[in-house]
């Protein structure tokens, strides 16, 4: 009989903790090496992974065109750009009301809308997740701070996109 090959839960349980002190700046933030071990705990007991979004963002293009009575996407969708972001950003702030206040469970819910609301968006805006795993592959393992630092300066003068109302 062959032994079973070795789990790599125990190699994401330290990468995790590691990940909550780099990100804790080397200080250990009250509760967030707890959440971050929770919800790997979760992951592993539901087998849940990021792909949920890859296929829920399918879901959504295939709804795009569907009947707006019949489809929560395509109502969405429908009603335009502006109340898609509109959506998006009432669920951004829901998730932030729900993490200052500490309600985890509803924090939980929250960030599966905001998710939710984001690919419509995404979907709005003709994007498509690639785009946005590909952004993040290329800003691993840079600093937040150095790529902040490596975005064009702004000229005296020059208008913001929100400035060009765009």
């Amino acid at each position: 009989m062959s032994k079973p090959a070795p789990s790599s839960r125990p190699k994401r349980k330290a990468a995790t903790r590691k990940a909550v002190q780099k990100l804790a700046g080397g200080r250990k933030r009250r509760g967030a090496k707890a959440a971050v071990s929770q919800a790997v705990s979760l992951e592993m007991r539901s087998g849940a992974t990021a792909a949920v979004l890859d296929r829920l963002f399918d879901t959504v293009v295939a709804r795009r065109d569907a009947d707006p009575n019949l489809s929560h996407s395509a109502r969405l969708l429908s009603r335009g750009r502006l109340k898609v972001a509109q959506k998006f950003g009432e669920e951004a702030v829901e998730c932030l009301i729900e993490a200052v206040a500490g309600n985890t469970d509803k924090l939980i819910s929250e960030s599966a809308d905001m998710l939710y609301h984001l690919i419509v968006m995404w979907v709005d805006a003709g994007l498509h997740p690639d785009m946005i795993w590909s952004e993040l592959q290329q800003r691993q393992g840079v600093s937040g701070i150095a790529e902040k630092a490596s975005r064009p300066v702004r000229q005296p003068g020059e208008a913001t996109m929100r400035e060009q109302g765009r």
